[in-house]
């Protein structure tokens, strides 16, 4: 339906390239451009976004689906806070902001007949419960306390970024500046993304298997994990749990071996992990959450 053009990252850094979308923008004069991210471990400077859109006449679309938490939580500010530059921005409600499951869409005064037309207030089925949830969360967000949440899942996600490269992991573009982490687990590892995701959920550690830029793997197998801190953070884990966490993710996939198939070649979708191990990370993952209830104030007894 659409004439589109990607851009992508630097592959010595794995950085946003500007200067590098900037000609891209300028030899294809995009109508919109699009910025956001689910597994960028950066900051993304919406000021020199909203430039190149300038430049070419296009509309400057931000999806800050992901990190809106951290933009409510006063983390993300200036130039990496999209809202005073971006024409639309778009999120979700639950992720790092922390509410139900749903979305917003925000927009410049000039756009909001267009956006209101095909984004009426309620899509979908119109479930109070979540209406009345948005404005809980919403309204938390505006409290001192979730700012402080939105801190500390950005220090979280630095202490977990540090302990798993003390131990040896890759994390593409070398560490974190916000609440995602990415390990490229082939170079780190000898594994497949999904190899890796399997291990992990063999021994009680939720993640998922991400794409790497120039993923040799591809978008099904993949070469990385994707890990965030936000949910850990509202436990009430701190760096020192996080170094824990690195410690877990680690011992599990470098005790983990590629499987093969049937025939005896080497497979990248199965593993091999020996099951005292798996049930050992298990029980202390448990462990270390069973430290943090969830919900404290309820009693389970």
């Amino acid at each position: 339906m659409f004439d589109q053009r990607s851009y992508g990252t630097d592959p010595a850094t794995g950085l946003i390239d500007y200067e590098a979308l900037r000609a891209t923008a300028r030899a294809f004069k995009p109508l919109i451009i699009v910025a956001g991210y689910s597994a960028y471990p950066r900051l993304v400077n919406f000021r020199i976004m909203r430039e190149i859109a300038d430049e070419v006449g296009a509309t400057l679309m931000v999806d800050m689906a992901h990190f809106a938490g951290l933009v409510a939580g006063k983390v993300l500010t200036g130039d990496f806070d999209p809202v005073p530059h971006a024409q639309i921005v778009t999120t979700t409600t639950h992720k790092s902001l922390r509410g139900p499951r749903g979305g917003m869409v925000l927009c410049d005064d000039s756009l909001k007949d267009q956006v209101d037309r095909g984004c009426p207030m309620v899509l979908g089925g119109p479930l109070p419960h979540v209406m009345a949830a948005k404005a809980v969360a919403l309204a938390e967000a505006r409290r001192p306390a979730f700012q402080d949440y939105a801190r500390r899942i950005v220090d979280n996600s630095r202490a977990l970024a540090e302990g798993l490269m003390r131990r040896g992991a890759t994390l593409v573009t070398g560490g974190t500046d916000n609440h995602l982490n990415l390990i490229d687990v082939a170079t780190s590892y000898g594994l497949t993304g999904r190899q890796a995701e399997a291990a992990l959920l063999d021994s009680g550690i939720v993640t998922n298997r991400n794409a790497i830029p120039a993923d040799p793997n591809g978008a099904w197998y993949t070469s990385g994990i994707r890990i965030g801190t936000p949910a850990l953070t509202t436990r009430g884990l701190g760096t020192a749990e996080m170094d824990e966490v690195a410690g877990l993710i680690d011992r599990v996939l470098t005790t983990t071996e590629p499987g093969t198939t049937k025939s005896g070649a080497p497979s990248k979708a199965s593993h091999v992990l020996d099951e005292k191990v798996a049930d050992e990370i298990s029980r202390r993952a448990t462990d270390l959450v069973a430290g943090f209830p969830l919900y404290p104030e309820i009693d389970l007894g």
